[in-house]
């Protein structure tokens, strides 16, 4: 049987080997498995959507700051995500801390 010829750069094996060896641990999941990265792509269109197709950007520093202030300002204290039961990311982590603590507890 034939092995199959990996054509993609994010499955293959010198990609692996090469995470391997500097001690990353890859999140990809099986070929033709989409769900891993759902989330980050949802954000990455949000915002393209939201922020940076809004307007063009002189410099990569500007950029840079709006994007900051855009993710640590908005989407993790306001903006509410359907994957998170319709909290903000920062609401969510208060209370996946609270029922840890009261698992300890």
């Amino acid at each position: 049987m034939r092995r199959p010829v990996e054509s993609a750069q994010y499955t293959s094996g010198q990609y692996a080997r090469f995470a391997r060896d500097h001690g990353v641990r890859l999140s990809v999941g099986r070929k033709g498995q989409c769900w891993d990265n759902a989330v980050a792509e949802s954000f990455f269109a949000t915002i393209k959507t939201e922020l940076l197709d809004r307007q063009s950007w002189p410099t990569k520093a500007l950029a840079h700051k709006a994007i900051f202030e855009y993710v640590e300002g908005w989407y993790n204290t306001r903006r509410r995500h359907s994957s998170l039961g319709y909290l903000s990311p920062a609401a969510y982590e208060a209370t996946q801390e609270t029922a840890t603590e009261r698992a300890v507890a």
